[in-house]
């Protein structure tokens, strides 16, 4: 494996709660409305993607073939607008540590069903007795990060 696509992941986690905090500045810029902020965050986005596309050389030609889509290939952009929009309305609600325990059990959850059927042509992996213990540290991360404080107090 690439030794850089470990610390792309790594830099993609630390992006997630900066994201979230900006985007909820963001909001309360723009009067509040959650729903607006997000939409602007995917309006850079997408304006950042087409300047990188263009400085390297995509081809645009691609595009024709989208009519030959299936309906469910066109949702990735619904689940990432659910994503920014939920990241926005939660962090300032629940806190970002609380709401990014809860997405990363959530993600380490989907990933070991993706994993084990291949869903959606996703390669097959096992899923050994180590990484459903992992899965496991995750979940007991996110118990103590939501109710750590409850069970251990300070005084």
């Amino acid at each position: 494996m690439n030794p850089i696509f470990p610390l792309m992941a790594f830099a993609i986690g630390i992006v997630v709660p900066l994201q979230a905090a900006i985007n909820n500045q963001l909001k309360l810029l723009i009067g509040g409305s959650t729903v607006l902020a997000a939409l602007v965050s995917f309006a850079v986005g997408c304006l950042t993607l087409c300047v990188v596309a263009l400085a390297t050389g995509q081809k645009w030609s691609g595009f024709g073939q989208l009519a030959r889509g299936e309906w469910w290939m066109f949702l990735g952009g619904a689940l990432g607008a659910f994503f920014v929009f939920g990241t926005t309305l939660l962090a300032p609600r629940i806190g970002v540590a609380v709401m990014l325990s809860l997405i990363i059990a959530g993600q380490v959850t989907a990933s070991l069903l993706f994993d084990r059927f291949g869903w959606l042509s996703m390669p097959l992996r096992d899923v050994t007795a180590p990484r459903l213990m992992g899965a496991l540290l995750v979940v007991g991360g996110v118990l103590l990060v939501n109710f750590g404080d409850k069970w251990f107090p300070k005084g």
